[in-house]
């Protein structure tokens, strides 16, 4: 073989080594793609008279509790309640080492009927599960969602779909006042780092309102609900 010949061959087998190497890196890009799950988030405002604020929403392990029953608010969960700032909320969810991702929707209130939708990408997980929680505005401290729902078994294109029930984080006292409440009925305080009230999450008895003979009460009979404030659709789409 002459001189020319073994260059000729030696570039060739580099050739081919190289076009190897880059073939498994990108296989390797999308194996780490493929194995990433994604999931749609859909949040139907349900009320009749009640924004829903931007939505926070959390993937991770049943170690992660976003509020529990008779537990008092973290901080994050009293700015979410009582001024629609989900920012602290996302903050502590992050810190968690349970928690795999958050993200928290783009756009501001959305009112009676309108819907917000997000995405969130994790590593699938037979115990992963999602919580979802936002605002009511036209309130003092309630706010909507969803916590600890499983969502680890859902195989593409499958859903979950959920009727979320109105909670009161039990850190302001439900006045209605017009200067206590931040949503459009209102334009008042936002949130409020003093507590004057059960300091523990509850059920929301719902709002009493000016139609009902709280003459101080800034809401009208438009601003209750009956039960459930928001239907969640949860679909894994990849």
């Amino acid at each position: 073989m002459t001189k020319f010949s073994q260059d000729k061959t030696i570039k060739h087998l580099l050739a081919v080594a190289l076009l190897t190497f880059l073939s498994a890196c990108n296989h390797d890009d999308d194996d780490r793609m493929d194995s990433m799950a994604t999931f749609e988030i859909k949040v139907v405002n349900a009320t009749s008279g009640q924004p829903l604020t931007p939505v926070a929403v959390v993937a991770h392990s049943s170690g992660y509790q976003p509020w529990q029953l008779g537990g008092s608010s973290s901080a994050g969960l009293e700015m979410l309640a009582e001024g629609g700032d989900v920012t602290q909320f996302i903050a502590d969810a992050d810190a968690d080492a349970n928690v795999e991702a958050t993200v928290s929707s783009a756009n501001g209130p959305f009112g009676p009927g309108a819907t917000e939708t997000v995405t969130i990408q994790v590593k699938p997980d037979n115990n992963l599960q999602i919580s979802v929680a936002a605002m009511l505005a036209n309130t003092n401290d309630a706010f909507t969602g969803l916590a600890n729902i499983s969502v680890g078994d859902l195989m593409m294109g499958d859903s979950i779909s959920k009727m979320a029930r109105v909670y009161d984080a039990g850190t302001e006292n439900n006045s209605e006042t017009a200067a206590t409440m931040p949503g459009p009925a209102a334009g008042g305080e936002g949130f409020n780092a003093v507590r004057d009230d059960t300091d523990f999450v509850s059920i929301h008895a719902g709002v009493v309102s000016a139609d009902d003979g709280l003459s101080t009460s800034a809401l009208n009979e438009a601003h209750r609900w009956l039960g459930s404030a928001a239907k969640i659709t949860i679909t894994r789409t990849q």
